[in-house]
């Protein structure tokens, strides 16, 4: 019984095999589709932002000023992109989206700052993007501390006097020392093509038997529901892999993005992962009846909730409460976990044992509600 069974399901995999190879459309999804996203993703996504355009007013015109002005020169983070001597000017080319930042050193900068007082310097900044403003208000204000700290050590070093008190931070960042985005955004897209890509081919597997009509046929066979899921499966979790690959692959020798931890534990772990995934698309396949309805609900449900709250880009702390309870529910926020983990971090199963447990979860929970929603009758 167990080898006629076997049988069937290599024959139906051998069928499904077939029937991707001759679709080019499926084929260019399975294989072309991961790497074109990585590379857009990877190359394209960027939470770091540089070369913020910045239009400086100098009043003042001192040398001094301009030392200060240096400290943006050579910053990676500000692109100075004019001077002007009028407000007028300031706002045109911020309302034309040519500045992003403007900066208005008043006059009498110098002598304020050789009498020891604070001298005022104004910022207007573009806020129509809230988050990018916030982020360059940070830049211009860090500059100024340094600036700061290094007018207080030259004034203590000519007056040869040496604070009592005086607190030392010495910062070291763990795993990503360069704060470089890729490293964060990398993993993150490698789960996002594994779920996207397996739920919507297998979502349409199911459907499409029923449009053409073959599924008749295969419901006259010997061929047993539980088979018949497993055999169409079994094909699309070889691609899984590959796209899987393909991702570990391009992340570790494209974008140099570091990998940690043990191949064996990613294999098991996305192994659990791809087998949820790849079910869920197949429970949406036997719902559906339709392809096009198959697609669109793998879309809802797979691709929407991987972007927005899988913590891929936007962090899940910075979510409201009610929203931060519903992330719980979406798989790939495991799964991205442990990509980070392994990638960056090097940790082992004692520290993923928690997504390991909801992974495994959600894999039997699809698989058996996918086998158990299918019946062999036509309607």
């Amino acid at each position: 019984m167990i080898s006629q069974s076997l049988r069937r399901i290599k024959a139906i995999a051998w069928k499904e095999f077939v029937q991707i190879k001759r679709d080019p459309r499926s084929l260019a999804m399975a294989l072309g589709i991961p790497v074109f996203l990585l590379l857009i993703f990877g190359y394209g996504l960027s939470l770091d932002i540089d070369n913020v355009r910045t239009v400086v007013w100098n009043q003042d015109g001192s040398e001094l000023s301009r030392n200060f002005l240096l400290n943006f020169k050579n910053s990676k983070y500000f692109k100075i992109i004019g001077y002007t001597d009028n407000y007028r000017t300031i706002q045109n080319m911020i309302d034309s989206g040519d500045a992003m930042l403007a900066l208005i050193i008043p006059k009498d900068f110098s002598r304020i700052i050789d009498s020891g007082k604070q001298a005022p310097l104004q910022l207007i900044a573009d806020g129509s993007d809230a988050n990018t403003a916030n982020i360059a208000m940070n830049y211009v204000r860090s500059v100024v501390s340094a600036y700061n700290i290094n007018i207080m050590s030259q004034t203590l070093a000519q007056l040869e006097l040496q604070p009592r008190r005086r607190i030392d931070a010495r910062s070291r960042i763990w795993f990503n020392m360069g704060l470089n985005s890729t490293w964060f955004i990398v993993p993150g897209v490698i789960a996002m093509i594994i779920m996207i890509i397996a739920s919507l081919l297998t979502s349409i597997c199911i459907a499409r038997e029923w449009e053409r009509g073959t599924m008749e046929q295969l419901i006259s066979t010997p061929v047993k529901g539980p088979e018949l899921i497993i055999g169409k499966f079994i094909p699309y979790f070889a691609i899984g892999f590959f796209d899987l690959s393909v991702g570990v692959v391009c992340g570790e020798f494209l974008f140099g993005v570091p990998f940690r931890g043990s191949y064996l534990l990613l294999f098991v772990l996305s192994t659990l992962f791809l087998t949820g995934a790849l079910s869920q698309g197949i429970l949406i396949s036997v719902v559906g009846r339709t392809q096009l309805m198959a697609s669109q609900l793998a879309t809802l449900t797979t691709m929407l909730p991987t972007v927005l709250l899988s913590g891929f880009i936007y962090p899940i702390f910075n979510m409201p409460q009610a929203l931060q309870l519903v992330t719980y529910l979406i798989p790939a926020r495991y799964y991205i976990t442990v990509l980070r983990e392994l990638f960056l971090k090097g940790g082992g199963i004692h520290s993923l044992w928690d997504e390991a447990l909801f992974l495994s979860l959600f894999a039997v929970l699809m698989l058996g509600m996918a086998i158990g929603k299918f019946k062999k009758k036509v309607a």
